[in-house]
C-alpha cells in the first residue's frame, strides 16, 4: 500500500468508523453468534498474493462488527465503562500513524514529555499533591504487579539483587479485601508472593474491607514469624464499587510498615469531581495509586495512570540501562523504561492530550455527574419495585439488584437470576453482567457508556422488569408442569 492509497482508505475506514458509532444504537449490544461462528468465515490460510483493502472492509461489515458486543452502545451496563471517546480514538489513531518508539527520551522527545505532562494534569484534575509522580501504563493489572514489586523489594532491602524470594528467611505477605480485583491475585502471584501468603480480610455490611481485622490478621502473621509486606485497598471495588476505608488502612501500613497500594481503576476518575474527592481521604498516605482513564473517563483502551511517592525506588526496581539506550541527556530527562515493564512505550498519552483538549475538565465532568445522577434515578425506581431489592449502596454508577418472586430463593432463585439476565443479553436489547455478593447471584447494572442518556437508562428498566417477570412466569408454568406429571406418573 503506497501513501495515496493509504490516504484514500484511511478516509474511508474514518467515514465507516464515524457511521458505526452513528449508527450503533441500532446494533443488537450482544453479538449474535455462536462459538466458532467468527472462526468458520475465516480462511484457515493466509493469502498467497495480496487483497485489496476494500476486501477487507467487506469482512470488517460483514464478518468483524457483528462478532463484537458494543461497549459503546448507549444501552451497555455491563462489566464497567469502557469508554472510546472520538476525540481520545483521534489521539489513538495519531499515535500508530505516527509510529513513535519510546525507548528513551532520546528515541522519543516529545512522547516522554508529553507523557510526563499528562500525568502532571491529571494529577491535578484528580487533586493529588505535588509528592506524586506518575507514568502511563497498559491496564491495572500491570499496575498493581507494579506496585506489588515495588514493596516486595523495599521490604526485603532489594532482595532481587541477592537470591530473590527464595533467599529470603521469612515469607512476606499480602493482604487484600474480600472482594478485590482478581489483577491483585494474580500479580502476587506473578511478583511470587505465593497464593498461601495472600490474606483475604472480611468486609463490613457495605462490603468495604474491615480495618480491625486487617490489623489481627498483620499482628497474627507476625507473632507466627511472618513478614507483612503489602496492602492493596480498593475504591470502586469490582462487584459492588466499594470503598474501602483508605485513611484508616493507610495508618495501620504506616503503623506496620507495610507498602499500601490503592486500586482506584474506575472510580479514580471520580476524583475529577471535587465532590467526590472524600471517596479517598487519606490518600495521600499510600504509596501508589492505580487508575484507568479508559474506562469512565473516556479514553481509548489502553491508558492506566500509575503514580507513586517515591519515584526512585520504582526506577531502581524497574530501572534498565544498555549501552545502546544511554544518551548524554539521561540525567536531565525522564526515561519511562524505568517506570515500568516494558522497554519500548507506545504512544498513549496522545489519547489523554486530544481528549482533555477537546472536551475539556467541565465537559468531562458533567458527564460523569450525570452518570451518577442516573444511577440515583435507577436505585429509586428498584427500592419502590415490588419483588426488586437493592444489594449494595449505590455510590457512584454502578447498581447490584436482584428480582426476588415470592417463594424463590436459595439456589431456585440463584438460577431465575442467572436465566432472566442471559435471556435479556441474548435479546441484545441491553447488556448486563451477573456476579455472586456473599455467595448468591445478583445482576450488576453499570452505568456509563458516553452515549448512555436517562431514557436508556429508563429503557433499561423497563426491560429488566418485562424479561426477568416474563422468565419467571415460564419458569413457573414449567414447575407446574412437571408436579403434574409427577403427579400423574404417581397414580398410575
Amino acid at each position: 500500500m503506497d501513501i495515496e492509497e493509504f490516504r484514500a482508505q484511511a478516509h474511508a475506514l474514518v467515514d465507516w468508523i464515524a457511521d458505526y458509532r452513528a449508527g450503533i444504537a441500532a446494533r443488537p449490544v450482544q453479538a449474535q453468534v455462536q462459538p466458532g461462528d467468527v472462526l468458520a468465515q475465516l480462511p484457515a490460510q493466509p493469502p498467497a498474493e495480496p487483497e485489496s483493502f476494500d476486501a477487507v472492509m467487506r469482512d470488517l461489515d460483514a464478518i468483524i462488527a457483528p462478532g463484537l458486543s458494543h461497549f459503546q452502545h448507549p444501552s451497555f451496563f455491563g462489566y464497567f465503562p469502557a469508554n472510546s471517546l472520538p476525540s481520545s480514538v483521534l489521539g489513538d489513531f495519531m499515535s500508530t500513524g505516527l509510529g513513535a518508539l519510546g525507548l528513551s527520551w532520546q528515541s522519543a522527545p516529545a512522547l516522554a514529555e508529553l507523557e510526563e505532562r499528562m500525568a502532571e494534569w491529571m494529577r491535578g484534575m484528580f487533586g493529588l499533591s505535588n509528592l506524586w509522580h506518575g507514568a502511563i501504563q497498559d491496564t491495572a493489572s500491570t499496575s498493581t504487579l507494579l506496585a506489588l514489586l515495588c514493596a516486595r523489594e523495599r521490604t526485603t532491602n532489594f532482595g532481587m539483587v541477592r537470591g530473590g524470594l527464595q533467599g529470603e528467611p521469612h515469607p512476606l505477605v499480602v493482604y487484600v479485601s474480600k472482594y478485590s480485583h482478581s489483577s491483585v491475585d494474580k500479580a502476587a502471584l506473578l511478583a511470587g508472593f505465593g497464593r498461601a501468603n495472600v490474606r483475604v480480610i472480611e468486609v463490613d455490611e457495605n462490603f468495604a474491607l474491615r480495618p480491625d481485622l486487617l490489623e489481627h490478621a498483620i499482628t497474627t502473621d507476625r507473632a507466627a514469624g511472618l513478614v507483612p509486606c503489602v496492602v492493596v485497598a480498593t475504591i470502586g471495588t469490582t462487584t459492588t464499587t466499594a470503598l474501602d476505608p483508605i485513611a484508616a488502612v493507610a495508618g495501620i501500613a504506616q503503623k506496620y510498615g507495610l507498602w499500601m497500594h490503592v486500586d482506584g481503576a474506575l472510580a479514580g476518575s471520580a476524583m475529577i469531581l471535587p465532590e467526590c474527592r472524600w471517596m479517598w481521604q487519606g490518600i495521600e498516605g499510600a504509596d501508589s495509586i492505580v487508575i484507568n482513564p479508559h474506562k469512565w473517563l473516556g479514553v481509548a483502551f489502553d491508558c492506566s495512570l500509575f503514580y507513586v511517592r517515591d519515584p526512585q525506588h520504582l526506577m531502581r526496581v524497574m530501572g534498565t540501562n544498555p549501552s545502546y539506550l544511554q544518551s548524554a541527556a539521561d540525567g536531565a530527562v525522564k526515561n519511562y523504561r524505568d517506570w515500568g515493564i516494558p522497554l519500548g512505550r507506545r504512544f498513549r498519552a496522545l489519547k489523554l492530550w486530544t481528549l482533555i483538549r477537546t472536551e475539556g475538565v467541565a465537559a468531562l465532568q458533567a458527564r460523569l455527574r450525570r452518570d451518577m445522577k442516573n444511577a440515583q434515578w435507577l436505585a429509586e425506581q428498584v427500592r419502590i419495585q415490588e419483588n426488586w431489592r437493592l444489594l449494595a449502596p449505590v455510590v457512584l454508577q454502578t447498581l447490584c439488584v436482584r428480582h426476588e418472586p415470592p417463594g424463590l430463593q436459595g439456589e431456585a432463585l440463584d438460577a431465575h437470576t442467572k436465566r432472566w439476565v442471559d435471556a435479556l443479553n441474548r435479546s441484545g436489547r441491553a447488556y448486563l453482567t451477573p456476579a455472586t455478593l456473599e455467595g448468591r447471584w445478583m445482576c450488576r447494572i453499570s452505568i456509563g457508556a458516553y452515549p448512555t442518556e436517562r431514557e436508556h437508562v429508563a429503557a433499561l428498566w423497563e426491560t429488566i422488569k418485562e424479561i426477568s417477570d416474563f422468565e419467571f412466569q415460564i419458569s413457573d408454568f414449567r414447575f407446574q408442569i412437571e408436579a403434574s406429571n409427577l403427579e400423574s406418573k404417581s397414580e398410575i
